[in-house]
């Protein structure tokens, strides 16, 4: 059985199938916004997946004709991204955020990724806010992404699917799923840094407040790098999320 690393040393470089892979959980207002951005990208031959967890909103539903594929899971980041990677058909895998908008350039910059040696990769980041701070806080996302390695699902990872199915997927945890999967990815190679960003909605931001928020993904950083369980992490999360909705 071939290892990881050796999965990117193919040559010559086979031309790009890409698979989009979208876990959504009551996305009815949205879906099809989101879905509607990737149609140039199904017009090129390449496919987008719908995974959905349980959704009762009519997610699914709203989904149908708009993508290649919808399939139905247990309701988990983890687990709904490792069955849309089951199904997909392409060699590529990007993994993306129902609101996260990939950029224009997206093909043209995995093409890039596709002849190079690389692994895996992903975008930097912008948040949709108008606000300068948000600005600020994508900045240093971006150089802490650069710096250590390591791809938050903002970021839209992606990632040859040999390489995928090798290191068997994402760990199905309740939180931090990315993060440990990019820990695991980073000792194939480094990322491939595509620097055009995605713009990922700054709602939660606004809603929960900037620094609260910053303060709150540091904290839970810092702790499972600690060695907490995601279990634990998971709870720390909802329960300050409820605590700035009642604020």
């Amino acid at each position: 059985m071939k290892t990881a690393a050796q999965h990117t040393s193919k040559t010559p470089p086979q031309p790009l199938r890409l698979s989009v892979i979208v876990p959504v959980w009551q996305e009815a207002a949205t879906i099809r916004d989101t879905l509607g951005h990737l149609q140039p990208l199904r017009a090129a031959g390449h496919e987008v997946i719908v995974v959905d967890g349980g959704s009762d909103d009519g997610t699914a539903r709203l989904a149908q004709g708009h993508c290649d594929r919808v399939i139905q899971c247990g309701r988990g980041r983890a687990p709904q991204m490792n069955a849309g990677a089951q199904a997909a058909r392409g060699d590529v895998l990007l993994f993306l955020h129902a609101d996260t908008r990939l950029p224009d350039s997206t093909l043209a910059a995995l093409e890039q990724f596709n002849a190079s040696r690389k692994a895996w990769g992903r975008f930097d980041v912008r948040l949709s806010g108008k606000r300068v701070l948000y600005r600020v806080i994508a900045w240093f996302m971006n150089q802490r992404s650069w710096l250590t390695g390591i791809a938050t699902g903002d970021q839209a990872l992606f990632v040859r699917r040999p390489v995928f199915e090798a290191l068997r997927g994402f760990e199905e945890m309740p939180l931090m799923e990315d993060v440990e999967l990019s820990s695991r990815l980073r000792l194939v190679s480094r990322p491939f840094r595509i620097t055009d960003p995605v713009v990922t909605d700054s709602r939660r931001w606004e809603q929960q407040g900037a620094w609260r928020t910053i303060l709150l993904m540091w904290r839970l950083r810092w702790r499972y790098w600690r060695g907490d369980s995601p279990e634990t992490l998971v709870t720390l999360y909802r329960s300050d999320v409820r605590n700035a909705r009642q604020s």
